[in-house]
């Protein structure tokens, strides 16, 4: 009797399992998809993130008018960091459980992309494109995380190297936020110093995100022999580092900065004040390529929406938001986040808009390898060298 009275049980359990219908995807349904992204819209970095949250949306919307992809439109739902960790956190937080987004799409900032990490990978969500090049987007384990970009720490290590070759450097110095963002930068430039003899890494100055006053570190940097400065700093603080160098008399130090430095509004400062600072990226800048087809009709479509020309913003949120599309219409009607992994894998494209070659696969999900170097002429970036 026992036996046939758990057999029972057993039977009434199985046939309560088989009745229990699927968990849904989180973020997922018949006609709807949901994309988070928390941002920089009223901080220091707000230059790219604004920008980028405006014209991804855009993409969005022109999908979405297009029917979207697969019966589903995409929604998308952007927190406001003002790059400050707490309202980072409390974004997330929000995103992740009340909005419960499938997947998080250009993040901007390299300690509020780590600290999400913690709250979305127990939660199977994809994070993509973030507004950070620090190699820390792409720390194991990679499942979830997409990157676009070669890593900070690769760009000033490859940057560096290419200003000992070719503009005889030697001897490097640092300027940096004390944050994930100007540690990685610190690392690279020590590190490429020890392994090249022809370089010697001196010291570095260290600054709070909204601090405004440069001159007693130029001074400094100066005194002690700087020749190459890498900096890891705001938008407008790279600014005002240069003007601050010139009006110094201290021209002849070289500026260098990785993706973090290489904006639009940084080369259009008016009266060359910014006019020789070099800087990193996985692309060629938009102005010089703007009679292009594809950077052309970009420009003319992002003018007819706003009235102004592109900036480093509005491009990259453009391809993040593309390259999430792609992924969403190969992953097929059945979306669930191992079907997006494995689509977001497959890509592998030339990007006409970055102008550089972007593949992934199972064990590579950095975009593109390829470091283009370049340097403000004329208020405008003018590509030097492709480096890997």
């Amino acid at each position: 009797m026992k036996y046939i009275a758990r057999l029972s049980t057993v039977m009434l359990t199985l046939v309560a399992l088989a009745a229990t219908p699927v968990l849904a995807q989180q973020g997922v349904s018949d006609d709807e998809v949901v994309i988070g992204s928390v941002s920089d819209l009223s901080g220091p970095f707000s230059a790219f993130g604004a920008p980028a949250m405006e014209a991804a949306q855009r993409h969005f919307d022109a999908v979405n008018a297009a029917g979207g992809i697969h019966g589903r439109t995409i929604r998308f739902i952007v927190e406001d960091h003002a790059y400050q960790m707490p309202k980072a956190i409390q974004g997330y937080n929000k995103l992740i459980n009340r909005d419960e987004v499938f997947a998080m799409a250009l993040s901007l900032g390299t300690p509020m992309n780590i600290a999400g990490f913690k709250l979305m990978e127990p939660r199977n969500i994809p994070n993509l494109m973030p507004l950070s090049a620090s190699r820390h987007m792409l720390d194991e384990p990679i499942r979830l995380r997409f990157s676009v970009s070669s890593s900070y720490y690769d760009q000033m290590r490859l940057a560096t190297s290419y200003m000992a070759r070719n503009h005889g450097v030697t001897r490097v110095c640092g300027m940096y936020i004390p944050s994930d963002f100007g540690k990685e930068m610190k690392e690279a430039a020590m590190d490429e110093a020890e392994a090249n003899p022809a370089l010697t890494y001196v010291t570095e100055t260290s600054h709070k995100v909204d601090e405004a006053d440069f001159v007693g570190s130029l001074q400094k940097l100066a005194a002690e022999g700087c020749e190459l400065i890498g900096v890891a700093l705001s938008v407008r603080q790279v600014i005002t580092v240069m003007a601050t160098a010139k009006k110094l008399g201290l021209s002849h130090l070289k500026m260098l900065g990785t993706s973090g430095s290489f904006h639009t509004v940084i080369a259009k400062v008016p009266e060359g004040v910014t006019a020789g600072l070099y800087a990193t990226g996985v692309w060629a800048d938009l102005a010089a390529r703007a009679d292009d087809e594809a950077p052309a009709a970009f420009i003319a479509a992002h003018m007819e929406a706003t009235g102004e020309f592109p900036g480093t913003g509005a491009l990259l949120g453009h391809i993040g938001a593309t390259s999430l599309t792609r992924a969403l219409e190969k992953a097929g009607p059945d979306l669930n986040v191992e079907s997006f992994l494995a689509a977001m894998e497959s890509l592998d494209c030339y990007d006409p808009l970055l102008d550089n070659h972007v593949t992934y696969g199972p064990d590579d999900h950095q975009g593109a390898d390829v470091t283009i170097l370049s340097v403000i002429e004329d208020g405008n970036w003018k590509e030097v060298a492709r480096l890997q």
